[in-house]
């Protein structure tokens, strides 16, 4: 496979170096950023497609139709009221003609054969709104308060204490552990299982409103590692009855609840329990009716730390059958257990990553999933049955995406190469061999203008062992016999990868920038990272951004070994863990990198959040040591070349604490860092702020490296 990877690179050269033509264009961030005017033009072709059941739809702004055939089985200006874009329609029911919509005002159920609305019902004021398509009601919240309203559009107020300290209904754990949401419809539609969260314990950090004549204080409930957490409890609401009850799961504190999952027959529910050291976690059942704790079906344990992140499934022909999902032999794998909590077997294994269940192919009951068992760098699609064989289902490398209908027998595949903007297949899955139809092959959107190239290999890590993988952006006319400023890209840190086999390896449309204005940039996946097991990502524990460093500087001894990278105008540049590791990179190197960009940066783990930072780093209490070792406030003083930091005045993710401490700590120590920053802004430039943002990182390097 390595060498397949080479050979794919070598196309990739092939077809991106190719020379450059007086018609050729240059870009604009404008055209390459997703906040810029004409960043639109510059994405591939794509189709927007769902399914009715096993028949695919093309969905429009305007009109549905079957995929293929011109006229539409609705459209908007059939239906009473003001509709503004069908590119949300649902179609619910496979056996039935209904569309379902919704304006933000009203939610319909529209009947495309007979041509009339079949049932409506009042959706104005909805947040976080869930519809049952069971129940036809819907769970939302609205000003803190948690409501039903059920099919005949009556409301129901579950709540009066909803707050900013009470919270119902909503994602909670700071949508850690796989949580995104706070509402969960039983399949019968009839029983709500909500998250209450009381976090009136927590410290506030005050972030502050500028834009009213007096600044306002706007504080975020935020958990710092080591502090006093919120308390989560799990309620169950009954239409019928018009009952709420609270499950028995004992005291909250310092406990996490998640990966809710439903029985079929609507009578359990299970849940995923975590200690706070999160190295404990146990899947309970409880009695729907009675909130009573039925059974501890699972438990794993770990030296490090558990991570769930997939409530379980049952197996739609088998109710008695569920699959769940855990890395405890050191990857991602799927597992078949009986209701009774006993292991019947494991379905996947090997040395590679479960990224994802698509769902189940009910006529030849197996398991439709995404994963990189090829390659670290490649995703592709299988079908595992309940012996635990396993086929893989199309046959091109890349990094793929599947949308599966309602009973599995067709498959929608999106996917890229890394000389392949975009290609949607349509796959039949009811026979014993796929079949492929090609519904779109995109043009590559950036085909008139000056493209730079894109490599990727690999290097051994630190540990001169294990392989990490990078990409190389050069200039679209690179002279190998030219020295030129080269910048480091890096993010390092856990859930994310910056190097795959999608188009361009995966390259951030900025580095394309840099490629024009004549840099090389380097991005490399150290360990720490995900798609790549569990030692993979752990040996990070207790001391982030040390083993980071260590294989970002091998990634710097191999540039040292390309004769066209210019050594004495070496750059960095990541933002939120990548800031963090941006001015680790400087202060711990500082006659290596001459010039930083810093966003959003992780300064000390003890004022980060307690999910995400205890579950890596412990507590302040726990790992006093971990805590001194990776706080770069002692690093101020180290600071030698340029770095400027810039951070969202109002970041509820990263506080501006970090950024301002390092600035003190730098001003206490007589070194000058530039700093820049975002009013109103959160975490990540929103809009066009995030064109000024790169263009004002672009000037940086222009200013100091070149």
């Amino acid at each position: 496979m390595k060498n397949k990877l080479k050979l794919i690179a070598l196309l990739a050269l092939i077809s991106l170096s190719t020379p450059m033509t007086a018609q050729q264009k240059l870009f604009t961030l404008e055209e390459l950023n997703f906040g810029g005017r004409n960043f639109h033009k510059m994405r591939p072709q794509n189709l927007y497609l769902t399914w009715w059941g096993e028949q695919l739809m093309e969905q429009d702004a305007e009109e549905g139709r079957i995929y293929g055939e011109k006229e539409p089985l609705f459209k908007l200006s059939e239906i009473d009221g003001d509709w503004h874009s069908a590119y949300d329609a649902r179609y619910p029911y496979a056996d039935q003609p209904l569309v379902l919509l919704n304006n933000g005002r009203k939610r319909v159920l529209f009947d495309f054969k007979k041509k009339q609305t079949v049932w409506s019902q009042d959706s104005k004021g909805e947040q976080n709104s869930h519809w049952s398509k069971a129940s036809r009601a819907t769970a939302y919240t609205r000003d803190g308060q948690l409501f039903v309203r059920t099919s005949d559009n009556e409301e129901r107020q579950l709540t009066t204490d909803g707050s900013r300290e009470i919270v119902y209904g909503e994602a909670v754990h700071r949508n850690e552990f796989g949580i995104d949401e706070g509402l969960f419809w039983s399949p019968n539609g009839l029983k709500l299982a909500f998250y209450r969260m009381d976090q009136s314990m927590v410290t506030d950090y005050p972030q502050v409103n500028i834009d009213p004549r007096v600044a306002e204080l706007e504080p975020d409930k935020y958990p710092m590692a080591g502090m006093t957490s919120h308390k989560v409890t799990v309620g169950i609401y009954d239409v019928l009855t018009k009952q709420t009850l609270y499950l028995q799961a004992g005291d909250p504190t310092d406990r996490y609840f998640t990966n809710i999952a439903w029985s079929p027959d609507s009578k359990t529910v299970y849940m995923q329990e975590l200690n706070r050291q999160q190295n404990d976690c146990r899947l309970v059942s409880y009695n729907a009716e009675t909130g009573e704790r039925l059974a501890e079906l699972y438990r794993e344990t770990s030296t490090k730390y558990v991570e769930p992140l997939n409530p379980i499934r049952f197996l739609p022909w088998d109710s008695n059958l569920f699959i769940m999902q855990s890395q405890r032999d050191g990857y991602n794998h799927l597992y078949l257990y009986n209701i009774k909590g006993e292991l019947l077997k494991q379905l996947t294994a090997g040395p590679w990553v479960v990224k994802e269940m698509l769902g189940f192919n009910l006529k030849q009951k197996s398991i439709i999933i995404r994963a990189n068992k090829e390659h670290p760098l490649h995703q592709r699609l299988y079908s595992v049955n309940m012996a635990g064989g396993m086929k893989q289902i199309e046959t091109t490398d890349g990094v793929h995406n599947g949308q599966l209908s309602a009973a599995g027998s067709r498959l929608i595949d999106r996917f890229s190469t890394p000389t392949r903007a975009r290609v949607i297949d349509l796959i039949d899955l009811s026979k014993k061999q796929p079949r492929h139809t090609t519904l779109l092959e995109a043009e590559d959107p950036w085909k008139d203008y000056q493209q730079p190239i894109f490599e990727c290999g690999s290097i051994k890590a630190a540990d001169g062992v294990t392989d990490l993988y990078y990409r190389l952006v050069k200039p679209c006319d690179f002279d190998p016999n030219k020295k030129y400023p080269t910048v480091v890209y890096v993010y390092g840190g856990p859930h994310a990868h910056n190097v795959d086999a999608s188009w361009h390896w995966a390259s951030r449309p900025w580095e394309t920038y840099m490629a024009q204005k004549g840099y090389i940039v380097f991005i490399l996946d150290n360990r720490g990272s995900e798609n790549r097991g569990r030692d993979f990502e752990q040996a990070t524990f207790h001391q982030l951004g040390q083993i980071e460093m260590q294989d970002q500087m091998k990634g710097v001894d191999y540039l040292r070994s390309l004769p066209y990278i210019d050594m004495q105008r070496l750059g960095v540049h990541g933002w939120s863990y990548g800031g963090f590791m941006t001015i680790s990179l400087m202060t711990n190197y500082p006659d290596v990198f001459k010039v930083g960009v810093a966003g959003g940066p992780v300064i000390d783990w003890k004022w980060y959040e307690v999910m995400y930072g205890e579950r890596y780093m412990g507590t302040p209490q726990q790992n006093p040591e971990g805590y001194k070792k990776t706080s770069l406030i002692g690093k101020a003083k180290d600071l030698k070349g340029k770095l400027q930091i810039i951070i969202g005045y109002n970041d509820p993710t990263v506080v501006p604490q970090h950024a301002l401490s390092f600035l003190k700590a730098c001003a206490e120590a007589g070194t000058q860092p530039d700093f820049f920053v975002y009013p109103g802004e959160g975490h990540n430039m929103a809009g066009h702020n995030s064109v000024h943002l790169h263009e004002r990182i672009t000037q940086y390097f222009e200013d100091y490296l070149k």
